[in-house]
């Protein structure tokens, strides 16, 4: 006789993109900021990628892009919380 090892709870699925995200433990809006962020993590490797020969311009081309890159995780980690201030103002 066969015995199954339960690996997880079932999960009801039937609100659809709402149900999905809350089980990943995003918001729409978290969401976005996330892809957002993403986007942003590539354009600058691709700057990092693009550097020239040149030491001044390289250097000129990499601090831009190692902010950048900075920019996207600060906006990755924080995202949600800095756009939250935003879209739940009090008039």
């Amino acid at each position: 006789m066969s015995k199954f090892t339960i690996l997880a709870k079932p999960v009801d699925m039937s609100g659809g993109f709402k149900d999905f995200f809350d089980t990943i433990g995003l918001t729409g809006a978290g969401l976005v900021t996330k892809g957002l962020a993403a986007v942003i993590a590539v354009i600058a490797v691709g700057m990092l990628l693009k550097t020239s020969s040149d030491p001044k311009g390289a250097l000129r081309k990499g601090t831009m892009a190692v902010g950048t890159l900075f920019v996207a995780v600060v906006l990755a980690l924080y995202g949600d919380t800095l756009f939250s201030t935003v879209t739940q103002a009090k008039g």
